[in-house]
């Protein structure tokens, strides 16, 4: 048996996953994170119930209580708002839109657990993620939960594959309702608790606010500007970073002359405009994907590779051809069009359910 450090968020998946740990013989060790200063990130603190929330830890706290394992808070907000709060807000300022969960699993869960463990002398990390692993001819492959519903490799694709040696995912195999049982009969205090899907240091969900109460001097660095629909200014738009690719909601424009909904189908943040068009013109061929990570293989094959694409976390996935491109990035083609790629977001590559890997998408072709 091993010594595990497990990452406890307070929730179900996490808890249950101590549980599990603990019956198969393991010495655990819980840590919670905490991320971000509750005073400076705003909303609504109240009815916070994010995965790094006060509740969250109190929660994680009982939970590793009641099965008599240490727990500890290591309190990562420094470096939590160098790599994720930063990166977030200078995202949406460059007109992308951002994955601070990509980036976090990398960084913090993986890249600060380690490093954790390490110093508590432990043989492994695990976490409540629904994926699962399997050593194959010395490689580590990360593939598809059970349970497809709740699978989570999609927001894993950045972690680095040696990383993956010393991890456990406890909950591969299982489903959701399967786990509440389990925390049931256990008596654990979170059983019936629900999920959270907000990031976690935008406690009300709204990143606008968040922007507007974060970047000091956000009206200089975001000013307001022109709607542009078919190369004309039809109106004048709050800053460039308020918008995302595919947007129709909150536009707050109405043309008489163009009675079809109106989306956002690009982000000028040199010429601070936001581009408009029909449904139709969100469709796109083809992207360019940056910043890459590879799992499965060291490289891809000379001549491509047709593989399953996701781009966005609720993305069936579809078709496409990857091949690489210079300067390290990949040029992933689709079979069928597909709509409101996003810079910013992650392109995710599967074969069968295994991840091949993924980059941040870069721009539509």
């Amino acid at each position: 048996m091993a010594k595990v450090l497990l990452g406890m968020s307070g929730g179900l998946d996490s808890s249950v996953a101590a549980l599990l740990l603990k019956e198969q013989g393991h010495t655990v060790i819980g840590m919670t994170i905490k991320t971000y200063s509750y005073d400076d990130v705003g909303g609504n603190l109240i009815n916070d119930t994010s995965c790094c929330s006060l509740d969250g830890i109190n929660d994680a706290r009982r939970v590793a209580h009641l099965l008599e394992i240490p727990h500890y808070v290591t309190d990562l907000t420094e470096i939590f708002g160098k790599q994720i709060i930063d990166y977030f807000k200078e995202t949406y300022l460059q007109g992308e839109t951002p994955n601070p969960c990509v980036k976090c699993n990398r960084e913090i869960k993986w890249g600060a657990m380690l490093k954790k463990a390490d110093a508590l002398g432990c043989d492994y990390i695990a976490t409540g993620h629904y994926a699962a692993l399997r050593l194959e001819e010395g490689r580590m492959i990360l593939s598809k939960a059970q349970d497809n519903m709740k699978d989570q490799t999609y927001a894993l694709w950045s972690v680095r594959e040696e990383h993956f040696h010393r991890t456990l995912f406890p909950l591969q195999g299982l489903k959701k309702e399967e786990l509440r049982e389990l925390a049931r009969k256990a008596n654990l205090p979170i059983a019936e608790k629900q999920e959270s899907y907000e990031i976690c240091f935008v406690t009300d969900n709204n990143y606008r606010r968040f922007l507007r109460d974060n970047v000091s001097e956000i009206d200089d660095l975001a000013p307001a500007g022109d709607f542009v629909l078919n190369g004309e200014v039809v109106g004048t738009h709050d800053g460039v970073p308020f918008y995302t690719i595919g947007q129709r909601k909150g536009l707050g424009l109405s043309i008489p002359s163009h009675p079809a909904p109106l989306y956002v189908t690009g982000l000028d943040v040199l010429n601070n405009q936001v581009i408009l068009g029909d449904d139709e013109e969100l469709l796109a061929k083809a992207l360019v994907a940056r910043q890459v990570n590879l799992i499965k293989y060291d490289s891809l094959p000379n001549e491509g590779m047709r593989v399953m694409a996701k781009i966005r976390y609720k993305d069936e996935g579809a078709w496409a051809t990857i091949r690489a491109i210079p300067d390290d990035k990949i040029f992933v083609e689709f079979e069928e069009p597909r709509r409101a790629i996003t810079p910013g977001q992650s392109v995710v590559f599967y074969e069968n359910n295994d991840v091949i890997g993924g980059g941040i998408i870069e721009r539509s072709v």
